[in-house]
């Protein structure tokens, strides 16, 4: 019905405009006789007597059921609800506070959008929660993003493009669906909702309320970061990037926290352009193993490993060799420190260069 709503908008003003008094009459007579000899209700009389009104009418409530076409999921980034509007599943949950993360995300490109279609979508959006998947999922990213939307808008563009055609969840809702693109897309003036398939099935883009849980001590530990992500049974990964590095050592890490900071005294600096290109950002990792021995004994192992891996300087802009050099840099700048079964690592001061080279190379040992 939802769906059908232009095409019923378009035939009633081809209709009731078009009606002569007598034919109105009519009309109404019609309705009496459909209501077992009752008076026609108040509805059927606008449609008939005051088509402009009942015009209006139609528009708002299909304004109302376009606002309600997607879940409604409190912002994880600038909330507390403890709760992602993503599916379980992925290698890795990344959250960024867009408007003091932009001068890194204006670093990163963004697949299949071009420069200033980047730039539009990340002028409208606030926050944004992204999940990547293993290929095996069928899955291959899920990301719910909270701004302002052109949902209206955006409804009329995918209707008159031959590519998009309009699907419902299980759960009734609707959403956008590409197979040439393999993308399935839901949107109100508020949130917006992208999934993409690693084939052309359709895939649903939101999850049912409230979502998965964050694990314990996420919130508190990204609390103030501009992005953060956790990372779910990294340890082949990071082993991939140890061989790299040609360091003999295996991580068998459960999950990893990262949080990224500014610095201290540019949080609330603002500024220009120019003040923005200099600022300076630190990251903390928190790699969380199965127990507090595996914990101590990652401890030497990675003290062992700065003293010896060649030619590493911890020094600002260490990354910028890139490569595994540059991973080296973000990993062994400082000791860690043992918290039970956790590691905290605290890295040396990146530049939002050194974070976007670091967005690449994750993406290559975590594909």
């Amino acid at each position: 019905m939802i769906g059908k709503l232009p095409v019923l908008a378009r035939n009633y003003l081809a209709g009731v405009w078009g009606q002569r008094p007598q034919e109105r009459r009519e009309a109404e007579d019609r309705c009496r006789r459909a209501g077992a000899g009752g008076e026609a209700s108040p509805l059927i009389k606008l449609h008939i007597t005051f088509p402009c009104g009942g015009f209006i009418l139609l528009f708002f409530v299909s304004l109302f059921i376009s606002c309600k076409s997607a879940p409604d999921f409190p912002d994880p980034v600038l909330g507390e609800s403890g709760f992602i509007p993503l599916e379980p599943g992925a290698l890795v949950y990344v959250f960024a506070d867009v408007g003091g993360a932009r001068p890194i995300l204006d670093l990163v490109p963004i697949a299949g959008m071009n420069e200033k279609q980047s730039k539009e979508m990340l002028d409208r959006t606030r926050s944004v929660a992204a999940a990547l998947y293993p290929g095996e999922s069928g899955r291959r990213f899920q990301l719910t993003a909270w701004g302002t939307y052109p949902g209206f808008r955006a409804d009329m563009a995918f209707g008159t493009n031959r590519d998009w055609k309009k699907r419902r969840s299980a759960g009734g809702l609707p959403y956008w669906h590409s197979a040439r693109d393999r993308l399935s897309v839901a949107l109100n003036a508020k949130q917006a909702f992208v999934s993409a398939a690693v084939d052309d099935a359709p895939l649903e883009p939101f999850s049912a309320p409230p979502g998965i849980e964050a694990p314990e001590g996420f919130g508190e530990f990204r609390r103030g970061a501009i992005i953060s992500c956790w990372l779910e049974n990294p340890g082949s990964a990071m082993n991939r990037a140890f061989a790299a590095m040609e360091i003999p050592l295996q991580l068998p890490a459960e999950r990893i926290f990262v949080s990224v900071f500014q610095t201290a005294g540019q949080a609330d600096s603002g500024g220009g352009a120019g003040e923005a290109a200099e600022r300076r950002y630190e990251a903390l990792l928190r790699i969380q193993l199965p127990g507090a021995s595996q914990a101590r004994g990652m401890v030497t192992l990675f003290t062992l490993a700065r003293a010896f891996l060649p030619g590493f300087t911890p020094a600002e802009g260490a990354l910028s060799e890139g490569g595994p050099a540059a991973l080296a840099a973000f990993l062994f700048a400082n000791p860690p420190v043992q918290d039970g079964k956790n590691l905290t690592i605290k890295t040396a001061v990146l530049s939002e260069r050194d974070i976007a080279l670091l967005f690449n190379l994750f993406s290559v040992y975590f594909a």
